[in-house]
């Protein structure tokens, strides 16, 4: 008897749909084949399904059995097929009745015949939706990420005799209901900008990026507080609005990175990356494309330590999302695009050794040493990083905390201002798909939305004929000075704002 049920692929962020058809054979020898060029993982579905059914006191057939997984010229990968073989054989066989309205099933299976968190499962509901399936079992602790999906019943399902009782209406399932939560009040950050001493400039410049959302290069000696500058920078970040959280979800879901109970990603990212980080982490890829560190990061910070360490090649790679927000990957299996809309935070020292320029120390490297450690570090690549400040050493007096006027602000505080930026500049984005930002802004968003008085203009024009800088820095610095305007509350950018927006250029268009 051939019995047909519908299951998912998960192949990027797209869900494909895949019918699985079990067809049993009452003539010929025993066996058990899997076709539609399955994975490894989907090879040993046949083991686990055999198993978990006999482990539930159902007698597995002694018959040919085979099922195929269509379309066939797709690849299949993951267990996510457990489920679905295993109620077909048992469909085929009359041991369960398939619902009449559209169904889907998705879950890997446990020896024991319960079932496990499976990835990917906020997706498929999202899916599901698209296809008009009207129910949707999954395993339980997965149930959660599918709930917030209107429109569509997601069961959460324990183990395959659960599934079998509920098909068969002996013991019905209720569909889950996720209670979303989209921020969170009591995070607390690894820092605190209280806990920063000096470093004004610094932490100005992390303020600006964090209510902009702007990249950040920091240059200074070890131990000058680069890494925990970056660090305290989770803490002055807002909370994700409801259409980022949706977007991060789709990432962290496709990744198995959302425990199991939870729903939504109601936090900012904020991936730090070891300079041995391989380009497909880094970037994705993979046979069956995957998101890399830049996806893991959208809507949120990515932060890269000791930046010139990274391999050339690796660095050069960042360009193209950087610019546009998004990285495609192209493979044999087909072409995906994964959103990499992220604040980058790079710090670096300024040579080998670290100490070239500082007071305290001398730099002991040669010229042709720091000629070549700075040459890791492109022009490109760097013209695409808005705010490049310099965090030199801290003076013994603020170390010891001899100077009381040097108090520094809470994270608390600086987060106020940075939330009621992100307010203005939502407003102002408000009829722009995609846009949530003043660095998400492009060049055609400017022209109708920024506003600069005629001395902020002529200031502007000054310092691009004087200093020759590239038509990206000069709309990197509207940006930044409309990010400005925006902390102080201003409905227009004015002198001043222009002004401290080119001091974080001009070093390093010289």
């Amino acid at each position: 008897m051939l019995t047909k049920i519908l299951s998912a692929s998960l192949f990027g962020l797209e869900i494909i749909p895949i019918d699985v058809e079990v067809n049993i054979f009452k003539k010929g020898f025993p066996g058990f084949n899997i076709i539609g060029l399955p994975n490894k993982a989907v090879e040993e579905a046949k083991e686990r399904v055999k198993t978990a059914l006999d482990n539930s006191a159902i007698e597995f057939p002694q018959a040919k059995i085979v099922v195929n997984l269509a379309p066939a010229d797709i690849p299949k990968e993951g267990a996510g097929f457990d489920l679905p073989i295993a109620i077909g054989i048992l469909a085929s066989l009359g041991g369960v009745k398939l619902p009449k309205e559209k169904t889907m099933f998705f879950g890997e299976l446990s020896l024991d015949g319960t079932l496990r968190h499976t990835k990917g499962v906020f997706l498929l509901a999202i899916g599901a939706k698209k296809f008009s399936v009207k129910n949707l079992f999954v395993p339980k602790e997965s149930a959660s990420e599918g709930g917030v999906i209107e429109g569509i019943n997601v069961y959460p399902v324990e183990s395959i005799g659960q599934v079998i009782r509920h098909l068969n209406a002996v013991d019905y399932l209720k569909p889950v209901k996720a209670n979303v939560r989209f921020f969170c009040s009591d995070y607390i950050p690894e820092f605190d900008f209280s806990e920063i001493v000096g470093q004004s400039q610094a932490k100005r410049a992390m303020e600006i990026a964090a209510a902009g959302g702007h990249n950040i290069f920091m240059q200074g000696p070890p131990g000058s507080g680069k890494t925990m500058l970056a660090r305290a920078l989770a803490g002055i970040l807002p909370p994700l609005t409801e259409e980022e959280s949706l977007e991060v979800t789709k990432i962290y879901s496709v990744t198995g990175n959302i425990k199991p109970g939870d729903s939504l990603v109601w936090q900012r990212p904020f991936r730090v990356s070891h300079h041995t980080t391989s380009r497909i982490g880094l970037i994705g890829g993979g046979t069956n494309p995957h998101p890399g560190e830049i996806s893991m990061a959208h809507r949120g910070v990515l932060f890269l330590d000791e930046l010139p360490e990274f391999s050339r090649s690796t660095l050069e790679a960042l360009r193209q999302p950087l610019e546009d927000g998004r990285v495609s990957i192209t493979r044999s299996a087909g072409s995906v695009t994964f959103p990499a809309e992220f604040m980058l935070v790079a710090a670096a020292n300024p040579c080998p050794c670290g100490y070239l320029g500082d007071s305290r120390r001398e730099c002991k490297c040669s010229p042709r040493m720091i000629v070549r450690y700075a040459s890791k570090l492109s022009g490109p690549l760097m013209d695409r990083i808005d705010i490049h400040v310099n965090v030199p050493s801290v003076e013994v007096e603020k170390l010891a905390l001899l100077k009381s006027e040097d108090k520094a602000e809470s994270s608390e505080k600086i987060r106020n201002r940075v939330v009621r930026a992100r307010e203005i500049q939502s407003k102002r984005f408000s009829k722009i798909r995609g846009v949530f930002t003043n660095a998400d802004m492009k060049n055609k968003h400017i022209k109708d939305l920024v506003s600069f008085e005629p001395q902020a203009m002529a200031i502007l024009k000054q310092a691009v004929n004087s200093y020759s800088m590239s038509a990206r820095t000069y709309f990197r610095i509207i940006k930044i000075s409309q990010t400005i305007s925006d902390l102080a509350g201003d409905t227009s950018i004015k002198q001043n704002h222009v002004a401290e927006a080119l001091q974080y250029r001009i070093r390093e268009s010289e």
